[in-house]
């Protein structure tokens, strides 16, 4: 990728000034996702980096308790692993949040392609397992799982608004280990870690981002979290909408390509998990991005 001279973006009010800091924890599942599905969301400026047809994809759900527009959800799904060298990164593919500010924000400012979603969660007890021997032999030795815990399961529905319809897009199901009382180590060690990120690229911000995203938290591998699709057909929402959730009269060619985007995105949540980290005492640095270049796509369209 040639590159080009930069420049800061302008933020948008409601978020104040950079750095934007996040507090919360958040679940980082990585899964193999198809070369050709995750290549429908990069740019041509980057190399998918991608093995036998498959590339590392996956998503970042989080939950925020602290953040510059108070408490939210965010689910970003990762379309796969970009080469740019000397390093590589995640490339967002949709980016589900419950907050109209935290939209317009990564829109505008972080060059996402964010859409308003509504997170419905459901709790559900799971009896107590008594613990096996195994187990309990390697517990004492310091390397057994936290699964003897005793569990309550959380499903997680994520349905996207755009104007007045209501499409569900996925099920997350969680299983959430009760912590054993002062125990740190149940909650991983502590990591810190810089992360750069390229964005945007979208209809909201045609330019290619570059921005850096600093990363402090207690990290552990769990189970991963089984992902169900949607299980109903688009729905009418007769509230006022959001500037995020206007609905624009486009054509038809225009609204199959959001709806392709949209299935993709989907598939790529439905694709076979291979590992999950989860984030605790989560706290995450994101500084303002900076315009790399305009976007490959769009200058072919203005030419």
């Amino acid at each position: 990728m040639q590159s080009m001279e930069v420049k800061e973006t302008k933020s948008s009010s409601g978020y104040g000034k950079p750095p934007w800091v996040f507090k919360g924890s958040a679940l980082y599942q990585l899964h193999l996702v198809k070369a050709e599905t995750a290549r429908a969301f990069v740019p041509k400026e980057f190399r998918l980096v991608e093995a036998f047809g498959y590339t590392l994809g996956g998503f970042f759900l989080a939950s925020y308790d602290d953040s510059p527009v108070g408490i939210f959800n965010e689910l970003v799904v990762i379309a796969g692993i970009v080469w740019n060298p000397p390093t590589s990164c995640a490339w967002a593919a949709r980016v589900l949040v419950n907050s109209d500010e935290a939209c317009v924000h990564g829109r505008k400012d972080v060059g996402l392609p964010s859409q308003v979603a509504r997170f419905s969660k459901r709790i559900t007890a799971i009896p107590r397992e008594s613990k096996s021997k195994i187990n309990g032999f390697l517990n004492m030795i310091g390397v057994g799982t936290a699964d003897s815990s005793p569990k309550n399961r959380m499903d997680i529905q994520v349905t996207e608004f755009k104007g007045p319809a209501a499409t569900d897009i996925c099920t997350i199901n969680l299983g959430t280990a009760v912590p054993e009382l002062n125990s740190n180590k149940f909650l991983g060690p502590v990591i810190r870690m810089s992360l750069p990120s390229f964005s945007g690229c979208t209809e909201y911000n045609p330019h290619l981002l570059k921005y850096s995203c600093q990363i402090e938290c207690r990290i552990r591998a769990v189970q991963p979290a089984e992902v169900s699709g949607p299980s109903l057909p688009p729905k009418i929402d007769t509230e006022k909408s959001s500037e995020c959730q206007s609905f624009d009269i486009t054509d038809t060619t225009t609204r199959e390509v959001r709806e392709n985007e949209r299935n993709l995105s989907i598939s790529v949540m439905l694709s076979k998990p291979i590992l999950a980290l989860e984030f605790n005492c989560l706290k995450m640095q994101v500084e303002a991005p900076i315009v790399v270049s305009p976007c490959s796509k769009y200058i072919l369209k203005r030419s």
